[in-house]
C-alpha cells in the first residue's frame, strides 16, 4: 500500500492518479472504486474528492494527461529536417519507447473510452485526432516526395499505431528482446507495410536500370 502524507497536496494528488492507474489497468474502471483507491493511497476517502470531484474527473484526468505526454514526447523527438522517412523513424521509435515505459497508463488510454461520457470522450478523442495526424502527414508526405507508397493515408495510419501500440501486450523488457531490438523490428515493418523507399533500395533500382540499359 502506497502511503503518502495528506498535508502535501502536491504529493498526494499525484499519488492517487498513480494509484488510479494501476488499479484501473488490474481490475477495470468499474471495479475500482473510491474507498478502494483512497486505501491504496493512504488517505480518507472525502480526501480523493478535494482533487478529483467524481471518479470519471479522475479517468478524465488521467487520459488527457497521457495523451497530452504523447503529444509533447513526440513534439521533442520530432526531427528538425523535413525528410518523411527520418520523421517515421523518429516516430515509431518514439511510439514504441514511450508506450512501452508507460504500459498501465496505455491500456487505460485504450480500454476504458468507454466510460467516459460524452464531452469527455470529445475532449480525448480530439487530442488522439491530433496525435493521429502527425502520422498521416508523415505519410503523404512520403507518398508526395515518392519515397512511401500509400494507398489510403487514414487506413495505413491506423494500422501502424495499431500495431506498435500492440507491443505493450506481449513486450517484457527481462526477456530475450530489448527495447531497441523491438523497435528495430517493427520498424522494419512499418517500412514494409509503407513500401518505403531508402537510399540503398533506390541505388539498387538505379542498377538494375542501368544493367538492362546495356
Amino acid at each position: 500500500m502506497a502511503r503518502t502524507a495528506g498535508s502535501d497536496g502536491g504529493r498526494t494528488e499525484a499519488a492517487i492518479r498513480d494509484a488510479a492507474v494501476q488499479l484501473i489497468a488490474r481490475h477495470g474502471y468499474e471495479a475500482v472504486t473510491m474507498r478502494q483507491l483512497a486505501a491504496e493511497v493512504g488517505v480518507q476517502a472525502a480526501a480523493l474528492y478535494r482533487y478529483f470531484p467524481t471518479k470519471e474527473d479522475l479517468l478524465h484526468t488521467l487520459m488527457r494527461e497521457h495523451m497530452e505526454a504523447l503529444l509533447g514526447a513526440w513534439e521533442a523527438a520530432r526531427p528538425d529536417n523535413d525528410d518523411p522517412l527520418a520523421r517515421l523513424t523518429s516516430f515509431v521509435a518514439n511510439h514504441i519507447r514511450f508506450h512501452v515505459e508507460r504500459r498501465h497508463a496505455t491500456h487505460v488510454s485504450n480500454m476504458e473510452l468507454r466510460s467516459l461520457s460524452r464531452d469527455n470522450l470529445t475532449s480525448i478523442l480530439k487530442l488522439r485526432t491530433a496525435y493521429e495526424k502527425e502520422l498521416r502527414t508523415i505519410l503523404r508526405d512520403g507518398a508526395d516526395a515518392g519515397l512511401l507508397e500509400v494507398d489510403d493515408t487514414g487506413l495505413t495510419a491506423m494500422a501502424i499505431i495499431q500495431m506498435i501500440t500492440g507491443v505493450i501486450v506481449w513486450f517484457r523488457p527481462d526477456e530475450r528482446l530489448s527495447v531497441d531490438e523491438v523497435t528495430a523490428t517493427y520498424l522494419a515493418m512499418t517500412m514494409r507495410l509503407t513500401g518505403a523507399r531508402t537510399n540503398a533500395e533506390d541505388r539498387h533500382v538505379r542498377q538494375d536500370a542501368e544493367l538492362r540499359a546495356r
